[in-house]
C-alpha cells in the first residue's frame, strides 16, 4: 500500500528569517538563535531541505507529499522543492487574502511556478472566507484549477508559542460552516479541510457531506479531542466513516521540523484504528494514497 502525505510543513531558511524578525531582540532574534532555542536542525537552502525530505520520505516508504509554505511570501522556497522533484512532492502556499495583491501572487504561484493548493488561515489573518472580498480568491483558484485548503477550529501554532510569539488569533471567523456557500458556489474546486475540523467536527462533517468537493485531512495529534469528553480518535474516524465514507479522506501527519522528521507514529496510529474499526483494503488505500493523486495527479 502507498503511502502519500497531504500535510508536511516546509520550514525553509525564509520561514525562519521571517520568524526571527517577529521576536523581540532580547530574546534573540537571528535565525540561528532561533533554531538554537528550538534545537532542531538549520534547514539548509531550500534544495538542500528539499532533498532530505526526499530522503525522509524513501526512509518510510512514502511515496508523494504536499509541501506547506508555511508563512505567507514563501512560496518561492517550496517552488524550489517540487521543481527539484516534481514526482515526489505538491506544493501548498500560505496567503493572506486580507492584502492587496494576492489574488497576481496566487496566479504567479500557480501558472509560473507550479504549485497547486492555496493554504487559508481565516483566525491567523482574521477574516471569514464567506466574506464577499474573500470569494475572488476562491474564484481565482478555481479558475486556474488549484486547489484551497482551509484552517478550521482550534489554531495553536508550536513553534510560536514556543519562542514567545504573540498569536492573537480570532477562533471565532475559523468555522467549517462558512464553507458552505463558497464550496456551493464552485463545486468543482477541491477543497481540504485539515484536523477532522481541529475541535468543529460535527459541523466540518455536515459541510462534507453535504458538499462533495470538500475532504478532510486526517492528520497530527488531533488534540482538539480534549474539548469533546469522552471522544476519542476511534470515536472520530468510525463517525467519519459513517458520515463520509472513505472518499472524503486524506492521509496526513503535519510533520515539519527535523530532527524529528516525518512523524510515523501518527501513521501506525491511524492504521491501527482502521484496522480495529474494520476499514476494508481498498478503503485504506484511497485515504493513504488513492484521494491525493486523484486531487492532485501526477503529471
Amino acid at each position: 500500500m502507498f503511502i502519500n502525505d497531504c500535510h508536511c510543513h516546509f520550514f525553509s531558511d525564509r520561514f525562519f528569517k521571517l520568524l526571527a524578525a517577529q521576536r523581540a531582540e532580547h530574546l534573540g532574534n537571528t535565525p540561528e538563535e532561533i533554531l538554537q532555542d528550538l534545537a532542531w536542525d538549520a534547514p539548509g537552502s531550500s534544495s538542500e531541505l528539499s532533498n532530505r525530505w526526499v530522503q525522509e520520505l524513501d526512509k518510510n516508504q512514502v511515496k508523494r507529499a504536499a509541501l506547506i509554505a508555511s508563512v505567507p511570501d514563501d512560496q518561492e522556497s517550496v517552488a524550489v522543492a517540487v521543481s527539484q522533484h516534481p514526482k515526489r512532492f505538491v506544493g501548498f502556499f500560505m496567503v493572506d487574502p486580507t492584502l492587496d495583491g494576492t489574488v497576481e501572487k496566487i496566479q504567479r504561484a500557480i501558472v509560473e511556478l507550479g504549485l497547486r493548493c492555496i493554504c487559508l488561515f481565516p483566525a491567523m489573518h482574521r477574516y471569514k472566507v464567506c466574506d464577499d472580498k474573500i470569494m475572488r480568491i476562491f474564484e481565482a483558484v478555481s479558475s486556474l484549477n488549484g486547489a484551497v485548503f482551509v484552517h478550521c477550529g482550534v489554531l495553536s501554532i508550536g513553534v510560536r508559542n514556543k519562542l514567545g510569539l504573540a498569536s492573537r488569533f480570532a477562533i471565532d471567523c475559523s468555522s467549517p460552516l462558512h464553507l458552505h456557500s463558497v464550496a456551493m458556489t464552485y463545486p468543482d474546486l477541491p477543497i481540504i479541510i485539515p484536523h477532522f475540523g481541529a475541535g468543529f467536527l460535527s459541523e466540518a462533517l455536515m459541510v462534507a457531506d453535504l458538499c462533495p468537493n470538500v475532504h478532510l485531512d486526517t492528520s497530527s495529534s488531533n488534540s482538539w479531542i480534549k474539548y469533546h469528553p469522552g471522544l476519542t480518535l476511534e470515536d472520530v474516524f468510525r463517525q467519519a466513516f459513517d458520515v463520509l465514507g472513505a472518499d472524503k479522506l486524506i492521509f496526513g501527519t503535519d510533520s515539519s521540523f527535523f530532527p524529528r522528521g516525518w512523524q510515523r507514529g501518527v501513521w501506525e496510529c491511524q492504521v491501527e484504528i482502521m484496522e480495529k474499526i474494520g476499514v476494508t483494503h481498498s478503503d485504506k488505500e484511497k485515504i493513504f494514497s488513492g484521494n491525493f493523486d486523484r486531487i492532485f495527479p501526477a503529471d
